[in-house]
């Protein structure tokens, strides 16, 4: 027997960390990516670091480590293909080097704060999801906190069987903030997993296109760009977050709360993500 179509008001945002409400342009983890492969007398590029961003951290170095240039280079050097007890390995040096980063790229993506307080003018609740692992983000809630941003739930990777691209971190915000029917949620995300998240578990997406991921600057060197070449960041990553399923594309999540609104509407017309 199907469900009524909902109707009724959105009821809570979740919303990703790095790249979506912290540390413009996802940079904390980019190093230790780099300095954990090299531990290993690999050497992997920025770019091959942020492909499977938004992915767990394991399986995003898995992910990294699968790279066909990156697999011959490992197995050049260690004289086997690259596989997860491999990935322990990195891990367990990567996961405390990204501790140490982000208490340098912490500081929250301009205009986040206030969009958060919109939302919850509105009476959404705030969930969050992320790549991280507990271990990360007890460094990083505080350091966010201080800030005044506190979401009403945090999911890490780790926490559950299953991480992004899997719904299975968004069920968990679900349950912890009481929330049903998953449309009347938005995820926002600035990557591809991130996004694909959200459509797993029958949500609204909205991707953040300029202060995440598939950017990687910081605001000084967005700022810094002219024109063209802010729009040519601006399409490629559009097209990223497109493509893995994102409803809506914004600049930053500072212009997420003139698009709930939009949401709304649609729901009122009965329309389904």
């Amino acid at each position: 027997m199907s469900r009524p179509s909902y109707r009724g008001p959105l009821k809570a945002v979740v919303l990703d960390w790095a790249g979506t409400v912290v540390d413009h342009g996802s940079r904390a983890p980019m190093g230790a990516f780099v300095r954990a492969f090299a531990e290993f007398g690999v050497a992997i590029s920025v770019a091959d670091a942020r492909g499977p961003m938004g992915l767990p951290k394991w399986d995003h170095i898995l992910a990294v480590g699968r790279l066909a240039h990156v697999s011959a280079a490992w197995r050049a050097r260690h004289g086997r293909a690259f596989g997860p007890a491999d990935a322990d390995r990195i891990f367990a040096l990567f996961e405390p080097m990204t501790v140490a980063a982000i208490r340098e790229h912490a500081g929250l993506i301009p205009g986040a704060l206030e969009a958060v307080a919109a939302c919850r003018a509105r009476g959404l609740a705030i969930g969050s999801t992320t790549g991280y692992t507990r271990p990360i983000m007890r460094d990083l809630q505080p350091l966010a906190a201080a800030q005044g941003y506190v979401p009403d739930c945090v999911v890490c990777a780790g926490d559950l069987a299953a991480g992004r691209p899997t719904p299975l971190m968004m069920y968990r915000c679900f349950a912890d903030l009481g929330v049903f029917p998953p449309e009347a949620v938005v995820k926002v995300d600035d990557t591809a997993p991130g996004i694909a998240e959200g459509r797993a578990a029958g949500t609204w997406t909205v991707g953040v296109a300029l202060t995440g991921n598939e950017a990687g600057l910081s605001a000084a060197e967005l700022a810094a760009l002219d024109g063209a070449a802010r729009e040519a960041i601006r399409a490629r990553a559009a097209t990223v977050l497109r493509t893995a399923g994102a409803h809506w594309v914004v600049d930053s999540i500072a212009e997420l709360p003139p698009l709930l609104d939009a949401i709304e509407r649609r729901l009122q017309r009965g329309e389904v993500p």
